[in-house]
């Protein structure tokens, strides 16, 4: 079972390098460029103390699935560290996906917490989908749902903040069937 778990997460890891090979000198702001450009993100940005962004994350799966990506914290537009994702999920899921990912923390307390070292999503918190295709948002605070030709095309209901942080991901590539339950891990190193 280790070495089940262990080869999913090299996977995982390996997807996402293999999506990074082709990037070009700064993806951390053309991955900002597309989120900005997704009207339901918009306002996050205008409001926020703070965010990360992970460019490319890398997601496979086989009944025990695991990501990884990497990526870096930002408060007021500065580049105050970098971050790792970790995912471990459980249940039936098959193949393989790479996704953008960017959290807004809404005020200095949410920033704090992430940034504090290890910090871990519980399997409540959800993330909304900014990408083509259709898209929904389930969690304890709620839900939302939308569909979208694109980032800058989609039509979203409102989404807000859940314990002073949002969650909005771009599908980049890949092709996943899952019914699975896990969480995300962040391991964050900030710049003293």
């Amino acid at each position: 079972m280790k070495s089940t778990k262990f080869l999913i997460i090299v996977l995982a890891a390996l997807l996402a390098l293999f999506f990074t090979v082709p990037a070009f000198a700064d993806s951390y702001t053309s991955t900002i460029n597309v989120f900005k450009r997704a009207e339901a993100v918009q306002p996050f940005f205008d409001s926020c103390y703070g965010y990360a962004v992970f460019p490319i994350v890398g997601k496979a799966g086989i009944f025990v699935g695991g990501a990884y990506g990497q990526g870096r914290v930002y408060q007021d537009d500065l580049i105050t560290g970098t971050a790792t994702i970790t995912k471990i999920t459980l249940g039936f899921q098959l193949g393989g996906q790479a996704f953008s990912e960017i959290i807004f923390f809404q005020d200095k307390r949410a920033y704090d917490e992430f940034t504090d070292g290890s910090y871990e999503f519980d399997a409540s918190v959800s993330a909304v989908v900014v990408t083509a295709g259709a898209q929904a948002k389930a969690g304890s605070d709620g839900g939302s749902a939308g569909a979208s030709a694109g980032p800058a095309t989609g039509i979203q209901a409102n989404t807000g903040y859940y314990k002073g942080m949002a969650v909005f991901i771009h599908a980049k590539a890949g092709l996943m069937y899952e019914a699975a339950i896990g969480g995300q891990i962040f391991d964050v190193t900030l710049f003293k």
